[in-house]
């Protein structure tokens, strides 16, 4: 299995080369394997450039893909829970003894959170929530010697966990691209069986759908809160079109600007939306975030009051503020120290107890942090500064800190604002893989070693009298170039992949 990640890919001619360029290209325009271009239009597209991908699969082991896929059913009912733990989240994220107090962020959001609850008798209006979570992985080899291979997290996301429509056509692109060459028998491993299934987007769905049928409204829309000039919107369209066209639930996609003009909450919380060519404003079931997660999103504070407006109402937020403070760095941090995890997951007062074996699998699947304010949190990291990464509670990527500049950074950082970054001990994937890799506007693929990172997606609805309803709902990889610390497909350090299992 070793052999065959560091021995990757196999030997394809010029030709063959080409051959492959060719029909994955067209292949993925045709399909909506795409963005639009940069700068995207203010107006409607008229021109589309192919997502970024690699032209063959990366070669991951069967085992621990079935394990993170099994892993993701339990983070779905840990993060639901951590969402449900109001005192949790203040204590931790709060801006009176939390990092609210000095990450202005956070703060903002826990204080605009808070404000809600204090006027509503402590809660909110709508007590369901629904998650679209994405649990992130690289495989950790923990010396060059050792053959031992374990997944380890990077991140779980659960605020516009993104690219799952197009992971599923990456993956349906290397199957095409297997069903017309074969791959040129360059692989034993490359066969039909060893591809998995992907329906990332279905699955996603599905979550949108269970959480639309709870609402209870039939007529109602769903609405896509969603960045200005997005290039990324194929991937929100799919959405779209397996609502509207598999289970007649309509979409609004509205940025935060068009909603301070025509979103309204009435008195008992009901969410309205006007839009185009409807006589009435439109009922809104589920508020779908693929805006709000960064600083960026809320460049005035008009931005926050709709945020607020919309959080304050009876529509079930995907995801509510709680959710989105509950995938902050500092809580993955947190779950880490003693007794935390099983003030989740083993306290039969939350639901179902979990068995000592699914939180030591937890476990097994993280690595060592810590946060700067600790007692020692400063000095570990400065004498440890190559074996890690610094990490603030934002998302997006382009925000880490990595090795040899940590300790110029932690010469500047203010003291005050040591508790906003954890630290993080490095994952370190097998040396020697490498891949073909594709962008829109070069002629050929380029060769680069790389690192491939698995991101499981999951759904959950759940609340504080309701049951979860919860499930796995596909997957997606990304693999970049191994000199990129960074990971994010849309910021440019990565490109789209999928699997075939060894």
């Amino acid at each position: 299995m070793l052999t065959t990640l560091q021995c990757w890919p196999p030997a394809l001619s010029e030709e063959q080369r080409a051959q492959l360029t060719d029909l994955a290209t067209t292949y993925s325009l045709a399909n909506g394997l795409a963005y639009l271009p940069n700068p995207a239009p203010s107006g409607p597209p008229t021109a589309a450039i192919h997502a970024p991908f690699t032209l063959i699969p990366t070669p991951y082991p069967r085992d621990l893909f079935t394990r993170a896929q099994k892993l993701q059913q339990i983070y779905n009912v840990l993060y639901s829970r951590i969402t449900l733990d109001t005192p949790f989240l203040d204590r931790v994220l709060g801006a009176e003894t939390g990092v609210g107090k000095v990450d202005e962020f956070v703060g903002t959001l826990w204080k605009g959170w808070k404000a809600i609850r204090d006027n509503n008798g402590g809660k909110e209006l709508q007590p369901l929530h629904l998650g679209l979570f994405r649990s992130d992985y690289l495989i950790h080899r923990p010396s060059p010697e050792s053959s031992e291979l374990s997944i380890k997290q990077v991140e779980f996301n659960t605020i516009s966990s993104s690219f799952g429509a197009l992971s599923e056509k990456t993956a349906a692109l290397h199957r095409y691209l297997f069903a017309i060459t074969g791959y040129y028998g360059a692989a034993s491993c490359l066969t039909a069986e060893n591809f998995p299934p992907n329906q990332t987007a279905s699955g996603l769905a599905r979550g949108m759908v269970v959480a639309h049928e709870a609402y209870g409204s039939p007529s109602a829309s769903i609405l896509f809160v969603v960045q200005p000039r997005e290039r990324n919107v194929f991937d929100q369209r799919r959405l779209e079109y397996e609502l509207v066209e598999k289970h007649g639930i309509h979409v609004v996609r509205q940025t935060f600007d068009e909603l301070r003009n025509n979103a309204s909450v009435s008195s008992d919380g009901l969410l309205t939306v006007k839009v185009l060519g409807r006589p009435q404003p439109v009922e809104i079931s589920v508020v779908y975030y693929r805006a709000g997660y960064a600083p960026t999103d809320y460049p005035t504070p008009q931005q926050y009051h709709v945020r607020f407006e919309i959080e304050r109402s009876r529509a079930i937020k995907c995801p509510s503020i709680p959710m989105q403070l509950a995938g902050a760095k500092k809580v993955q941090q947190v779950l880490t120290n003693p007794g935390v995890l099983e003030s989740f997951l083993q306290d039969p007062k939350k639901g179902a107890v979990f068995i000592n074996e699914d939180l030591a699998e937890l476990r097994d699947s993280w690595v060592g942090m810590w946060g700067l304010e600790e007692a020692d949190g400063v000095t570990r990291a400065r004498d440890r500064h190559s074996q890690l990464v610094l990490k603030p509670q934002r998302e997006g990527g382009g925000n880490n800190i990595y090795k040899s500049s940590i300790p110029a950074f932690l010469e500047t950082l203010p003291d005050k604002e040591r508790e906003a970054w954890i630290a993080m001990e490095l994952i370190t994937p097998p040396d020697g893989s490498k891949n073909w890799l594709l962008k829109a506007g070069e002629d050929q693929a380029a060769l680069k070693d790389v690192v491939s990172e698995l991101g499981i997606f999951g759904w959950a609805v759940f609340g504080d009298d309701s049951p979860i309803q919860e499930d796995a709902a596909g997957w997606l990889v990304r693999t970049k170039g191994k000199d990129s610390d960074e990971g994010g497909v849309a910021v440019g350090f990565s490109v789209l992949d999928s699997i075939v299992l060894v």
